[in-house]
């Protein structure tokens, strides 16, 4: 990454200007042409340097008020498989395969999941559940208390 991709990314970590024409802001402030930010921004993306842009909606503001991590202690040799199928659920918005910490901690599989209560995510990981199996063992809701961080890394 050159200097002109780290101010690009500096420019846009906060999000993209919420106006018609983003690039051409962003163009206007890097004293450069919109054309040239939308191809650096593309060949970041295909680099790897940044994974995606896209909306992130503030799902508090949408009235989901419930957010549970749900956790699952998935049989080794199935839960990359299985984590794939779970993590393409429209109502999965992260999934992750960690490490066990035997015995204090069994669980191997994370699917965070939002609804308007608590009702709403039970019965979201209900479905997890019936996808999991016969390859599950147990599984745990972990509901979130208060919001400590809403942004992602900043440079």
């Amino acid at each position: 990454m050159d200097k002109f991709d780290r101010a690009i990314v500096e420019a846009t970590q906060g999000g993209l200007p919420l106006v018609s024409q983003p690039y051409h802001v962003l163009a206007e402030k890097l004293a450069t042409t919109p054309e040239i930010v939308m191809q650096r921004m593309t060949a970041m993306l295909e680099k790897g340097i940044i994974r995606r842009m896209g909306a992130v909606p503030n799902h508090y503001a949408l009235g989901y008020r419930a957010n549970g991590m749900t956790v699952w202690d998935v049989l080794n040799e199935h839960v990359d498989a299985l984590g794939e199928k779970i993590g393409a659920l429209d109502f999965v918005t992260h999934c992750y395969r960690r490490p066990r910490r035997l015995p204090e901690w069994r669980y191997n599989l994370f699917a965070m999941v939002h609804g308007r209560d608590r009702e709403e995510v039970e019965a979201k990981a209900a479905r997890i559940a019936e996808m999991l199996q016969p390859h599950c063992r147990a599984c745990a809701i972990l509901y979130s208390t208060r919001i400590l961080k809403k942004t992602g890394l900043r440079i």
